[in-house]
């Protein structure tokens, strides 16, 4: 069986995920990650776009190389801004289901996830970062098939 390699991980949090996305950062880089932390990098009162956007351009500009995870108080503003960066498939998930699903089914680069919800518990966090990162896209015809929509809608515009 061919080991995949582990993917680069650019973290991006605001103030309010400071603290979660610290707790990630120490597990990655313990599991062997390769670890990028974009910030922010203390919780001082910030604006999630300074951080989550820069984190997630890092990733796409890995030449499929990498992958974000960001992080804020609920998940929420920081997946919105992550959608906005060409070639980015940014996904919020709460629970094992859609941590699995925007991988298997959604091929997402980004994982957002919200420090002030039930997936923001650091164990929960760190459960849900592990299945996402080890959930290969499952490449059915069909989810391809969507995927190229996409694709070619966010090339048109």
């Amino acid at each position: 069986m061919l080991k995949r390699r582990k993917p680069t991980v650019y973290l991006g949090a605001d103030h309010a995920a400071f603290i979660l996305k610290e707790d990630l950062r120490k597990h990655l880089l313990r599991t062997g990650y390769k670890v990028v932390d974009m910030g922010a990098f203390d919780d001082s009162p910030s604006d999630y776009p300074d951080f989550i956007i820069p984190a997630v351009e890092a990733a796409m500009a890995s030449a499929g190389r990498g992958v974000a995870i960001v992080l804020g108080g609920s998940g929420i503003g920081e997946c919105i801004a992550a959608n906005k960066v060409r070639g980015a498939q940014a996904a919020l998930a709460y629970d094992r289901y859609t941590a699995r699903m925007s991988r298997e089914h959604n091929n997402a680069n980004v994982l957002c996830l919200g420090a002030r919800t039930a997936s923001g518990k650091s164990a929960q966090a760190k459960r849900l970062v592990r299945l996402w990162l080890e959930t290969p896209f499952s490449g059915a015809t069909r989810h391809r098939r969507r995927l190229k929509k996409i694709s070619k809608y966010e090339k048109s515009t």
